[in-house]
């Protein structure tokens, strides 16, 4: 499936991997997930799907999507939207995490910080279920628009194609799979 993608969508692969290392001030996670993707695609200048995220307003936002992603991480992988709708059952996601934290630790629920290691050497960093399954999802995002290639605009479209923490943080932001689309729709028109 590499061989399919553009060196762009290389790029943000390769730039999800140094966000896992916690490079650049990074998520640190240990695995390549969602955020870490979503993270790289905002690092692009110039491609479809930088040109998108800074139409729609995204890229303009960056230090506020990094900074919900850090709080969707430390709520254990809870989004805002899910904190709101268990708030409606009285359960305050807030006070969970912070009881959890204050019997195991700060970012207890966030996961482990430090990549494993075998024999003193990082090993290489694992994709989480949900990274490999935005990469699956950009082939066949790629394969039904009669695309012959994976760019970095199929990884976007892919991560706002279903929910997920990406897809939940880029919406609070007013960048949906619809919204994309559009874009990408009208950016080929133009070209075409």
């Amino acid at each position: 499936m590499f061989e399919r993608f553009t060196p762009s969508a290389r790029q943000v692969v390769k730039g999800a991997v140094e966000y896992t290392d916690g490079m650049g001030g990074g998520m640190g996670s240990g695995t390549v997930g969602e955020a870490e993707l979503l993270l790289a695609l905002l690092d692009r200048t110039g491609t479809p799907a930088a040109d998108a995220l800074t139409a729609l307003g995204a890229a303009g936002r960056r230090a506020a999507i990094e900074r919900d992603l850090a709080a969707v991480r430390r709520r254990g992988g809870i989004s805002a939207e899910d904190a709101k709708a268990l708030a409606g059952l009285g359960i305050d996601v807030e006070e969970v995490v912070a009881r959890v934290e204050r019997v195991h630790g700060p970012g207890a629920l966030a996961g482990p910080a430090e990549p494993t290691r075998r024999r003193g050497r990082p090993l290489r960093r694992p994709f989480a279920r949900e990274a490999k399954s935005v990469l699956e999802r950009s082939l066949r995002i790629s394969l039904g628009r009669g695309d012959k290639y994976i760019g970095d605009e199929h990884l976007l479209l892919a991560l706002t194609a279903r929910p997920g923490v990406a897809a939940h943080v880029l919406a609070d932001h007013g960048v949906t799979y619809v919204q994309v689309e559009r874009f990408l729709a009208a950016r080929r028109a133009e070209a075409g």
